[in-house]
This record gives structure tokens, C-alpha cells and sequence, in this order.
């Protein structure tokens, strides 16, 4: 089952940023990775990993990290579900095999 897990990591440049993203990213079981915060200082990650593990690699890697917050991942994609069976579905337009052509009428 897909995991939302949030970790705090103090990250000082965009060297360490890029560190993070890359570590995250390599671990096995990850769907996606994403910076948030006001300073991009929390990185977002969804799939089937272990979250003490990954943020005491980053721990080792990065530096300073900070378990925030582990929960499903299924709610936003349950209403992105919802949305996409409200749209109804539009016929599309029917458009003859081909065209007459009529020759113009030449006086000789």
C-alpha cells in the first residue's frame, strides 16, 4: 500500500537539495518525490518504503532530519477518481467517408 511520508530535512543549499531528491529517488518502492515548504525544506514522498529507514539515510547524507508526518496516499487519488467519472463523455463528431467534388462546368 502507497504512503505519503513528509520529512523535514535542514537543507542550506541546492547541492543538498539535489542530494536529497537523488537518495530519495534511488530507494527502492518510491512513486514520486517533491520539495515543499516555504523553503523547499520538507520533501514529500509516496510509494512502499520504510520512513525510519529513509530519514536516517538522509541523516547520514544530508544532514538533520525530522519525521513529520506518515499517512495513506489514496485520498487525493480517490478525488482525482471522482472527478474524472463526473465528466460525462462527449460523442465525437461523425464526419462523412469522403467529399463529392463537383467539376466546374467549362464552356468550350
Amino acid at each position: 500500500m502507497a504512503q505519503k511520508i513528509v520529512i523535514k530535512v535542514h537543507m542550506s543549499s541546492d547541492k543538498c537539495r539535489r542530494k536529497a531528491m537523488a537518495l530519495v529517488a534511488a530507494t527502492g518502492g518510491v512513486v514520486s518525490v517533491e520539495l515543499a515548504g516555504d523553503d523547499k525544506s520538507k520533501v514529500v514522498v509516496v510509494g512502499d518504503v520504510d520512513s525510519v529507514k529513509l530519514t536516517s539515510a538522509l541523516r547520514k547524507k544530508v544532514g538533520p532530519a525530522e519525521l513529520v508526518e506518515v499517512g495513506d496516499a489514496k485520498k487525493k487519488e480517490e478525488k482525482k477518481e471522482e472527478k474524472k467519472e463526473e465528466k460525462k463523455a462527449e460523442p465525437a463528431p461523425v464526419y462523412p467517408g469522403y467529399y463529392y467534388y463537383y467539376y466546374p462546368y467549362t464552356v468550350v
